[in-house]
């Protein structure tokens, strides 16, 4: 792993700022620190595991990643109130801090990457961190306080094939679970365009029926589907999807009340008209 980054590139990584463009404008107007000190050269390279905070941040959470779990919470009608959540791929913290604003009893942050939860988490009693943890090797022994009732998969790099059976080891039965499918770590290399950019809609839904499928065949209840309210870093379009883990059985249901090809065109309409706007 590279050990320095471009700080307008970091930004965008983190979630902290939606595009390289707009972090320069960002940087260039004086608001990105660390600790107390100002940052202001968007080519300038930093550590990876520097801490980072924009000030004036109109944002609810420490990061976008906030803004997935809020429109699953509410699409799905899902009450994480009182759940103690397994936050897997929890980055700069933007599922964990939306989950406990919404009145979630804890939550295990777990990445396998390492300084990048924000601090105002790190201080938070109710949550567990769980740095340079590698998610496929966890073991009901590694989660310290209650076993988690709640689960949040935001992961790259890797397919949720590989997550999906280990998560069923670690939850009680009638635990809800959203997922980020990202087509970009799901497809075959050679449907992945130039920027590493899934555009292509028989693609992306070839990849959620995928996921669901193997969903199914892990024994999980597929509950609903929707996509992510914005894109991720590189402008690739996202799919929540809500599961549900009931308890050990040879395979799981499909109880989708909605075709997934509807939600991939609802996407790129609402994503196209976006890009025309901007």
């Amino acid at each position: 792993m590279k050990n320095k980054e471009r700080l307008d590139v970091l930004l965008v990584e983190r979630g902290l700022i939606e595009t390289r463009e707009k972090a320069k404008r960002a940087i260039m107007a004086g608001l990105v620190y660390t600790n107390e000190e100002r940052l202001d050269k968007p080519g300038e390279k930093v550590k990876v595991d520097i801490p980072l905070n924009i000030k004036g941040n109109v944002l609810p959470y420490v990061s976008r990643g906030g803004l997935k779990l809020e429109k699953a919470l509410k699409v799905f009608d899902v009450n994480v109130e009182n759940k103690v959540l397994l936050d897997i791929g929890s980055s700069t913290g933007g599922f964990t801090d939306c989950a406990l604003q919404n009145g979630a009893k804890m939550s295990y942050a777990l990445d396998v990457g390492y300084n990048q939860l924000a601090w105002k988490l790190r201080q938070d009693e109710r949550v567990i961190v769980m740095e340079r943890t590698n998610f496929r090797y966890v073991t009901p022994a590694d989660l310290s306080r209650e076993m988690p009732n709640f689960a949040t998969i935001d992961v790259s790099f890797i397919s949720l094939t590989l997550i999906l059976p280990v998560l069923k080891t670690l939850l009680i039965p009638g635990s809800d679970i959203i997922a980020l499918v990202k087509p970009q770590f799901e497809a075959g290399r050679e449907q992945v365009g130039k920027k590493g950019i899934v555009r292509d809609e028989k693609v992306h839904l070839q990849v959620i029926e995928k996921i669901i499928n193997f969903s199914i065949k892990e024994g999980y209840v597929v509950k609903n589907l929707s996509y992510s309210p914005i894109t991720g870093g590189d402008g690739n379009i996202e799919f929540l999807l809500h599961l549900r883990w009931e308890n050990e059985r040879e395979v799981g249901i499909n109880q989708l009340q909605i075709q997934p090809a509807e939600i991939v065109i609802q996407s790129h309409k609402e994503f196209h008209t976006k890009q025309d706007e901007g």
